[in-house]
């Protein structure tokens, strides 16, 4: 019996069954997200670590694998959010001091994603880097498509005028 007082989908064997093999098949795809909106590898981690927990506590949709792709990213997004106001001001390590997680020319442009203001860094990240489309994106952030549309189209204007300022100056 679950908190509604009727009976859990699955036996409490095949949960655990179902949750590890979940953490197993996205843990890198949650921590790339984390990892994106933290830079900082140690705080990604944390937070691999706090979404893992939170697939046991909560009713994640484990038999469904498009709502649990979207489920993983609001809570990591939002875990994310919690954790940067929880320490308003944060030490971080310089990325070129963490080792590389990606290959080099795929780091120089997450370094340049950074400079973007979240809200278009994580609109970027999720439609480039993890393929989702803007009407699961909006989904994930709450927010309507038009909107993650024009995030996305001034997101792209914005990253290029970085990539321009750096190749011109760099």
């Amino acid at each position: 019996m679950n908190k509604n007082g009727t009976e859990s989908q699955y036996s409490r064997e095949e949960k655990r069954k179902l949750i590890e093999q979940t953490v197993r098949k996205y843990s890198d795809f949650i921590f790339r997200v984390a990892y994106q909106n933290l830079k900082n590898r140690f705080d990604a981690e944390d937070i691999l670590q706090e979404v893992s927990i939170a697939l046991v506590k909560d009713k994640a949709p484990l038999s469904d694998e498009a709502h649990l792709k979207s489920w993983l990213v609001t809570v990591t997004i939002n875990k994310c959010r919690n954790l940067k106001r929880s320490k308003s001001i944060r030490a971080y390590v310089p990325i070129d001091e963490c080792f590389e997680l990606e290959a080099p020319e795929t780091q120089k442009v997450l370094e340049e994603l950074w400079q973007l203001p979240e809200k278009y860094r994580n609109v970027i990240y999720l439609y480039y880097y993890e393929s989702f489309k803007i009407s699961e994106i909006a989904e994930m952030l709450g927010e309507k498509p038009n909107t993650i549309g024009t995030r996305l189209k001034r997101a792209r204007k914005a990253l290029g005028k970085i990539i321009e300022k750096e190749n011109t100056y760099g």
